[in-house]
């Protein structure tokens, strides 16, 4: 479906109720069996909860008329039975209201973390990490919540006093009516309520997703906070964050608080109809003492639904306004377009290496005046490899994501094939470019899901191949063996060659590798290096070397230092130089060859 709900661009999108229930309308629509056997065993569990009331105006008709006491048995194993009865179909109603509530909840959440994780790098940097991470944090948490208590408690009751009303009419119309004139000022109340309520949860939702954007910005600047003595001020905002939510969660509960005073009046009106009009019908011979008896008790059974309504109505409205954030990020993207050169073209191109050329690229993060590169120019034939050293700061690394699309630059230019990188939107430059950092992981569950997150089409016999192309043949047998958290433990190394293993399954014809076997041993670092040149053969690569080692196998060396490129050439060419490049080959190569003397910070 698609979300065309108004938005604020700092924001994430926000769908609106009508979506919202739209989306929901359509999941229930593809589980038709788990939805009619709620909704069937609902009806019946309530029906069964309002009978005995009947059968009790049954008694009391009995009893006036004199009937045998043969009459009461029968009631009474009628009751007995359709209490047995109702209790098991609530019970089932109540199972089946949780398994599609938990269906429901599953798929949302797994669908707005799909569409978080797709979302372009430079969205997140728009709106914050704080309203992305409320969004799959705090309102998974509050939906999950209402799923588990108020829904299913505001699902049950509203079948129930549809039952006790229908019930109501049965007896007579005018009961029926007298009875129903307590709904117009239920419904009074939930209509001045729910205009000032949402607005106001979705207020306070977005004040939470400010207050962990103010935590997560100083947490994750802390350093730097700490350096400009930006203690006080960051602090200071939090604290403001906080008072936000809190007075907000205030007003919500005051305003609350007057919604249960309407609630008290309709109940009065409602009861004070019933009673007035019960007792002219019986007087005129109209009813029965009993049918009379049985509508004043019928109406009193709505006490207890219509209150849980009023007052689950409260929770039910929270979930309602956190459904609608996290329907509102899977519409993300509708309106974006993707760039037509990205079609069949393209996909021809990921069979097959291609070109990289990089002219004049300068680039320099917000805030600061120097950029930390500045007019690169680099050349990388199709099919080749090109290795990037130099020390912390030099700007590697920064140039390895700048390549891969993952940020773009102020100014210059980077081209893959003759796709200019900066008219590709990030979808398009995910499937010319795979990149692998230094940060490999390897996902919860069975491994083949692992690996399929790379090409989700791939059959068995493709992911058997991508691990032994890696080395990581002892692995080809276990594709259904759990990895990661509370599955197997994999070490440091397997976890790589499962990275490794994702990147061969990508298929992207160029390669971009911020270096995953940089925190590898000596021995295990040998081992990886031979699996990355597997894994990359026949693609054009850019490495962004830690150790010589590295270097010394790519076709060519870049030497950057305070974001410039002062010297490219193979190997042997960089060592004749006597350059910045031979005199880290001597501090190597005299120093035994331990471990990596370049920075990881470029």
């Amino acid at each position: 479906m698609t979300i065309t709900a108004a938005h604020d661009d700092t924001i994430l999108r926000t769908a609106t109720g009508r979506e919202a229930a739209r989306w929901v309308g359509t999941q229930c629509r593809d589980m038709p069996w788990l939805s009619a056997g709620t909704a069937a065993t609902s009806v019946a569990g309530a029906a069964l909860q309002v009978l005995p009331i009947f059968l009790l105006g049954r008694v009391v008709d009995g009893v006036v008329g004199g009937e045998s006491r043969s009459i009461l048995i029968t009631i009474g194993i009628l009751t007995v039975a359709a209490a047995l009865i109702g209790a098991v179909a609530t019970g089932t109603s109540t199972y089946l209201i949780g398994r599609l509530g938990t269906e429901l909840l599953t798929r949302v959440r797994e669908a707005a973390v799909h569409a978080v994780l797709a979302l372009p790098s430079a969205r997140i940097e728009q709106v914050g990490r704080g309203d992305v991470l409320s969004r799959v944090g705090d309102d998974v948490a509050v939906v999950s919540k209402g799923i588990r208590n108020a829904i299913p408690t505001l699902f049950s009751s509203m079948v129930l006093v549809g039952t006790a009303t229908a019930g109501m009419f049965t007896l007579d119309w005018r009961l029926g009516l007298a009875g129903s004139a307590a709904l117009p000022a239920y419904w009074l109340a939930l209509r001045w309520y729910l205009p000032r309520s949402a607005p106001l949860y979705q207020e306070r939702a977005r004040a939470q997703a400010d207050r962990a954007q103010a935590l997560i910005s100083g947490l994750n600047g802390i350093d730097t906070v700490r350096a400009y003595r930006l203690e006080e001020d960051f602090r200071g905002r939090t604290e403001r964050e906080s008072w936000r939510v809190r007075n907000l969660g205030i007003t919500v509960f005051r305003l609350f608080g007057r919604f249960v005073g309407r609630e008290n009046r309709a109940e009065f009106i409602g009861l004070t109809f019933i009673l007035v009009i019960g007792l002219l019908l019986l007087r005129a011979d109209s009813i029965t003492l009993g049918e009379a008896a049985a509508a004043a008790l019928a109406f009193h059974k709505l006490f207890t639904p219509l209150g849980v309504i009023m007052y689950t109505f409260d929770e039910a409205q929270k979930s309602g306004a956190s459904l609608t954030r996290l329907v509102g990020v899977l519409g993300e993207g509708a309106g974006d377009h993707l760039v037509g050169a990205l079609s069949t073209e393209q996909g021809a191109l990921s069979a097959e290496s291609v070109p990289v050329r990089v002219e004049n690229l300068t680039h320099r993060y917000p805030g600061t005046d120097r950029p930390v590169l500045e007019e690169v120019s680099l050349n990388i034939p199709a099919g080749g490899s090109l290795a990037l050293v130099g020390a912390t700061g030099a700007g590697k690394t920064t140039l390895a994501a700048l390549i891969a699309g993952v940020t773009r630059p102020q100014s210059g230019s980077i081209h893959i094939g003759h796709h200019d990188l900066a008219e590709l939107d990030e979808v398009g430059a995910r499937s010319l470019v795979s990149i692998l950092t230094q940060e490999t992981h390897v996902f919860s569950g069975p491994l083949a899901e692992d690996l399929r997150l790379a090409k989700p089409t791939a059959t068995d016999e493709e992911l058997r191949e991508a691990l032994r192309t890696v080395g990581a043949q002892g692995w080809e047998s276990k594709l259904d063996t759990v990895v990661g958290e509370g599955g197997e433990r994999v070490d440091g190394t397997t976890v790589a060659r499962i990275a490794l293993a994702r990147l061969v399954l990508s298929g992207a014809p160029v390669v971009v590798l911020d270096e995953s076997t940089a925190e590898a041993g000596s021995q295990g670092a040998a081992e990886l290096e031979r699996a990355v040149q597997a894994a990359c053969r026949g693609r054009t690569t850019l490495l962004v070397a830690h150790r010589l080692s590295q270097a010394m196998a790519a076709d060519r060396i870049a030497v950057l230092d305070a974001g410039r490129v002062i010297e490219q050439g193979t190997h042997e060419e960089l060592v004749a130089l006597g350059g910045r490049y031979a005199q880290l080959w001597r501090a190597w190569r005299d120093g035994g060859q331990r471990s990596s003397i370049l920075g990881r910070d470029g």
